[in-house]
């Protein structure tokens, strides 16, 4: 499954396309199925339906889990290193993990919970996150990890879409010097959700911190599991069956429940994963990422763990107690493969260099990022002082939509480039298209980022909205569009160039600007915002809003903390705004439309080269917003 020369991966791209279903066929027969599939693909992009390994029948934990006890049943398969340094770590052998995940499947069946059923877990990163994720595989339920930073609004938006029927939670989270109630932030949204769907709320006790049990709906989680046996038959699952839903912010409207099914994701996640870095038996593997995102999903719960690894969970952050910690563990665990996000190299860089010196990093075989393309200067810091120079950076391309990574070079294979993120895996066939939807032969060349062929953890919808899927992803033809510009160059490697539509990457996190419009728009003072992003040397882009008010304001900081708050309040503190610019107008085409390109640039301390505005239906108004720009 692995490749190992640069002719493997030649050949190995030329049948992934020439013979896509031999090619996925091969590597999914390594596989533990109860039933082997009778289709290997069928699609229709017009519909748009896929469908991987039809008729096959597994469960993806027996995968993860069970065929794995024999040979390294006494092996680490988490290694859990919490906040605050001076608490003991935990670590699970794949055969403790089985006992755990388990017991925790035959409690959630206890409390009524049934295949096809969805489950919220809102958890900080402890091991019973990731043990809470199999449980829900292994009886057949649907998980929903919701970020354990998000509002009790957004919250309660995901219960609801999902009509979850069980929240997982805890009484609280440490987050580096922080303590956070999430058991108070779950009552609250349990108070606004609308379809009072969730029937039992199960509490992992944490930080011991005092709490509401509302008695007939909450359980202690060490309640839940008392006197439950720790062995639970798998349920079987079809290939096609709904293995998770995690949301993702879009451009206008609601999150988009994304859905992922149980075959494909599982093959191309424990692919992926071998190849990209080059995983050998007895590595010690850390990805820094929260399993709240799809990052989290993939490659700290599912890819290492199907393909029997040890993986690193940490529930801290980069920068507490020191900016040392991330070094300091992989100096304590003699971590190999290191996946971060540019955004933490960013933050990091701004520290003492002694605080990398101080540890020995010569553990380490490969080092990445995910998130968002890393600019070269990051890029150059990383590769000089935490690999040596030498040891070799995978700039992964991928997305929540795509299960898994897509576009990246190869340790030892396929030769790192700053800012470029790479080739195509197997099986993975790329493309350039232009406005008129054209495909761009050749190279160089830039355009639109699509992908011409099915693989087999595309994303299979959106919960409850077939019709948003269709018009989100496949409203060029016959490709899925992935929404990202990209450049193409004469090694055939390819550059990421950020969105084309109205999402901004801020710290490695997709957000919509439409959600972050309408919570400044509901403040009684305003009349109308616009949002856009702007560079920013740490986060990679950062929110700028110009914001319209209804009449003058004694005093603004005070309203831009009253805004900020209150976006912090309704969807979560990540969607904060830098930056809150209060304009008399924003530039408009006559037909309405705010030309966001004019308020990109002027974000950005442009302040000439606008391209004809004459055509706008306040012209001047550009003008005015330079002057007063923040």
């Amino acid at each position: 499954m692995k490749i190992k020369t640069v002719e493997q991966y030649v050949d190995l791209y030329r049948k992934s396309v020439q013979d896509p279903e031999g090619f996925w066929g091969e590597i999914a027969s390594e596989f533990q199925w109860k039933k082997k599939w009778d289709r290997i693909l069928e699609y229709d992009w017009k519909k748009p339906e896929f469908k991987w390994f039809g008729g096959g029948e597994l469960n993806i934990t027996e995968n993860c889990l069970d065929r794995h006890l024999d040979e390294k049943g006494d092996q680490a398969a988490i290694i859990w290193e919490p906040n605050n340094p001076g608490e003991e770590e935990r670590i699970l052998s794949y055969r403790e993990l089985y006992r755990e995940v388990s017991r925790f499947a035959n409690a959630l069946k206890r409390q009524g919970v049934q295949k096809g059923d969805r489950v919220c877990i809102y958890l900080p990163m402890i091991p019973e996150l990731a043990i809470s994720v199999l449980a829900c595989a292994r009886i057949g339920a649907i998980h929903s990890v919701v970020f354990a930073g998000f509002s009790s609004k957004s919250l309660a938006t995901r219960i609801d879409d999902a009509t979850c029927k069980v929240v997982l939670t805890a009484d609280g989270g440490y987050r580096g010097k922080k303590t956070i109630g999430l058991k108070a932030i779950v009552d609250q949204a349990l108070e606004i959700s609308e379809t009072g769907s969730v029937e039992k709320v199960i509490v992992y006790n944490r930080t011991n911190q005092d709490v509401v049990m509302l008695e007939g709906r909450d359980i202690w989680w060490k309640d839940a599991i008392a006197g439950v046996e720790d062995q639970c038959q798998a349920e079987t699952m079809e290939a096609e069956d709904p293995l998770f839903i995690l949301y993702t912010s879009g451009s206008t409207g609601k999150p988009k429940g994304i859905i992922h099914t149980t075959g494909g994701y599982m093959i191309y996640t424990t692919y992926s994963f071998l190849n990209v870095f080059q995983y050998d038996p007895g590595d010690i593997y850390w990805c820094t990422a929260d399993i709240g995102w799809i990052t989290g999903h993939s490659y700290i719960v599912y890819g290492p763990l199907l393909a029997g690894a040890t993986t690193i969970m940490f529930e801290g952050v980069p920068t507490y107690p020191d900016a040392g910690r991330f070094w300091q563990i992989v100096e304590k665990y003699k971590v190999n493969q290191f996946y971060t996000a540019p955004t933490a190299i960013r933050a990091l860089m701004k520290f003492p260099i002694e605080l990398v010196e101080a540890y020995d990093l010569s553990s380490l075989k490969v080092i990445g990022t995910v998130g968002e393309p890393i600019n070269e200067e990051a890029w150059v810091w990383y590769k000089k002082n935490i690999g040596n120079g030498v040891v070799p950076i995978v700039d992964t391309w991928w997305q929540t939509e795509t299960g898994g990574i897509l576009i990246t070079t190869i340790p030892e294979v396929l030769h790192d480039h700053p800012t470029f993120a790479g080739k195509p895996l197997p099986g993975i066939q790329p493309m350039l298209f232009d406005e008129s939807a054209k495909e761009i032969d050749g190279f160089p060349a830039s355009g639109r980022l699509a992908i011409k062929f099915p693989w087999p953890s595309m994303a299979r919808g959106i919960w409850g909205n077939l019709e948003r899927y269709k018009e989100t992803y496949f409203s060029f033809g016959d490709r899925y569009f992935t929404g990202d510009g990209a450049l193409r160059n004469e090694r055939d490697y390819y550059r990421i160039t950020g969105r084309v539509d109205d999402v901004i990457i801020v710290s490695g996190h997709n957000l919509g600007t439409a959600p972050i419009e309408d919570v400044i728009n509901t403040h009684p003072l305003v009349v109308e915002s616009a949002i856009v992003g702007y560079p920013h040397e740490v986060k990679g882009n950062a929110l700028y809003a110009f914001v319209i008010l209804r009449g003058d304001v004694d005093n603004p900081e005070a309203l831009y903390k009253e805004i900020n708050g209150k976006i912090a309040q309704d969807i979560g503190p990540i969607s904060k705004c830098d930056k809150i610019q209060f304009v008399p107008g924003l530039p408009k085409t006559r037909s309405g439309k705010i030309m966001r390109r004019i308020l990109r640039k002027i974000a950005s301390g442009e302040t000439s080269d606008f391209g004809d505005i004459s055509t706008l239906l306040n012209p001047e108004i550009v003008e005015e917003i330079i002057r007063t720009r923040l």
